[in-house]
């Protein structure tokens, strides 16, 4: 067991948009999170990974970078981010920043450079093509927001290939200075004294040579495809991502996270081999892509318990002694977990506890998207005129012209899986806005806000918050937590979730009723619970309770040491 800050910390997710506005003019901010600082260190964490605060002209809300170097203006000055890094030091918490280097934005000097003219220095620096014989498109990609994933240039008459938004254009890897420039940024943050990195979607950074189209047969109803299988850990990003490592992240004592769609345990474990210098630990997003039926996210549909345990089981042993895990259920890009894994009604407390449990006993780093630790919910805009996600309002641009989905269809997809979910407004407390803005937010407040919120949360004893409060106390007394070996219990069951953990001679067992209904366990006949010892639960237990049968009450978790 090779031990690591990185490994053992919890890490507090800040979308500062959304987390609290210094100054009324209804979007969060810097000196907002340093005045949230004492809340963060009641809390428990470790580690902040900040969402972008980069210069942007915020089509993709600051994941379009426009300056490297510089702040976004509406969240503060580098000062103040300044002032941020060196009150987090002294709080004890670590901070670490989020790379965004497959795309710049189309208004980064680069760029602007680059589509000056066919001849200039920076052409390289972004991926252009003629037009097809057809005087269309390179080739038939999608882009991930809608629509094609080329965009023509008027002025040199050929196009630029965006995967995301078209005010993204991918920077080309190929070319070693770009590479070089990226080294020399991520090496001034570095100097700045951050902790790290959370790399955007960085297994895209590598394309086939060529970029030919996808097969005829994934031609959707808008004419375009998903040509994933030619830039998704494409051929040479481990090169890249050594190179990284060697150039920058091995000279510093960082931590570094990549997001890494599409991908295996067998892509894990290279990425996050602990022989592969390249990163310490990916997400992936199997298990956050369940139940996606025809339209993906925008139709879900019912999913099974032992999907869920399949993927996860999965997960935890190919990389267990060998790679490292990324734990978590929701973040800027997915729904809130409470709503999406757990109950966000009658049962809203317990099932947000019961999901805590989980994801803080498993072995790897745990992730608390804001808010998720006092319970909040999913929104449900009753318009899609009240979004404000590009992915959103792209496919709702998108299906009029195919008429995939209806508006009331796609709504009701976009209540459930809408990225905005987890966008809203922190909630603070119940004055106006939540306590997060004096001004008008720039996204609407979730209705609830009254009956969920910070305020209530700390003063009741028995919240979301005060739990959270308990489990990152207990992984600090515990490595057991982070780092025992997970092993699975009743694994054809459909309700109960159950696993034992293992470090040297200590042993603990996990049980969790996913369900709203109540259901009993029956231990294995090689689980010994004659001794066992209560070590957390989100229900008042009876000291008398039979271990080896209990009655498990609606979304119930029990850890015991055994």
């Amino acid at each position: 067991m090779e031990r690591k800050w990185w490994k053992e910390g919890v890490v507090y997710q800040i979308y500062p948009r959304s987390f609290y506005d210094s100054n009324g003019d209804g979007i969060g901010d810097l000196k907002g999170i340093i005045a949230k600082i004492p809340y963060l260190k009641e809390l428990g964490i470790d580690i902040i990974w900040l969402n972008p605060i980069y210069a942007s002209p915020n089509d993709d809300n600051g994941y379009d970078i426009s300056d490297y170097r510089s702040i976004l203006k509406e969240f503060g000055s580098m000062q103040d981010f300044e002032k941020l890094l060196n009150a987090l030091h002294q709080a004890g918490i670590k901070l670490i920043m989020d790379l965004v280097v497959n795309h710049s934005s189309d208004e980064h000097p680069w760029f602007i450079e680059s589509k000056s003219s066919k001849t200039s220095p920076y052409r390289d620096y972004y991926i252009w093509r003629k037009p097809n014989e057809e005087g269309k498109e390179p080739n038939n990609w999608r882009s991930v927001f809608s629509g094609s994933a080329w965009q023509l240039d008027e002025q040199t008459g050929e196009y630029y290939l965006h995967l995301f938004s078209k005010k993204q254009p991918d920077l080309n890897w190929e070319n070693e200075k770009v590479r070089k420039e990226v080294y020399d940024m991520m090496t001034w943050w570095f100097e700045k004294g951050i902790d790290g990195f959370r790399m955007d979607v960085i297994n895209f950074i590598s394309k086939v040579d060529g970029l030919p189209s996808a097969s005829e047969d994934k031609v959707g109803a808008d004419g375009y495809a998903w040509g994933g299988e030619y830039f998704v850990t494409g051929p040479r990003v481990h090169q890249y991502l050594q190179e990284m490592n060697k150039e920058v992240l091995s000279k510093y004592d960082i931590m570094t996270v990549g997001e890494t769609g599409d991908v295996s345990p067998e892509d894990g474990m290279m990425f996050t081999g602990s022989d592969r210098d390249e990163l310490n630990m990916i997400f992936q997003f199997e298990h956050v892509n369940l139940g996606q039926g025809k339209e993906g996210k925008w139709t879900p549909e019912p999913y099974r318990l032992t999907e869920l345990k399949t993927i996860m089981d999965k997960w935890q042993k190919k990389l267990h002694g060998k790679g490292w895990n990324s734990l978590y259920f929701t973040n800027h890009d997915q729904p809130r977990q409470v709503s999406k894994f757990g109950n966000d009604t009658i049962h809203r407390k317990e099932s947000a506890k019961m999901l805590a449990t989980y994801l803080h006993t498993l072995e790897g780093t745990p992730y608390i998207y804001q808010g998720e630790e006092i319970g909040m919910t999913n929104v449900q805009f009753e318009s899609l005129d009240q979004y404000k996600d590009l992915e959103i309002l792209n496919k709702w641009e998108e299906i009029k012209h195919t008429g995939t989905l209806t508006e009331e269809e796609l709504l009701k997809g976009v209540h459930i899986n809408g990225r905005d979910n987890a966008r809203t407004p922190m909630q603070w407390d119940e004055s106006p806005n939540a306590g997060f803005t004096t001004g008008e937010p720039w996204i609407g407040v979730n209705p609830n806000y009254k009956m969920i919120n910070v305020d209530e949360s700390i003063k009741d004893t028995d919240s979301v918050f005060h739990y959270y409060k308990k489990l990152l106390q207990l992984r600090k007394e515990h490595l057991i937590m982070p780092y025992g070996k997970y092993q699975l219990v009743l694994e054809d069951h459909e309700q109960i979730y159950a696993y034992t953990k293992t470090l040297e001679d200590e042993k603990w067992i996990v049980i969790l009723n996913f369900g709203d209904t109540e259901v009993l366990f029956e231990m294995p006949l090689d689980i010994q619970m004659k001794n066992a010892k209560l070590i957390l639960a989100n229900y008042v237990t009876d000291e008398r309770d039979n271990l080896d049968k209990i009655m498990l009450k609606p979304y119930e978790a029990r850890i015991y040491a055994l």
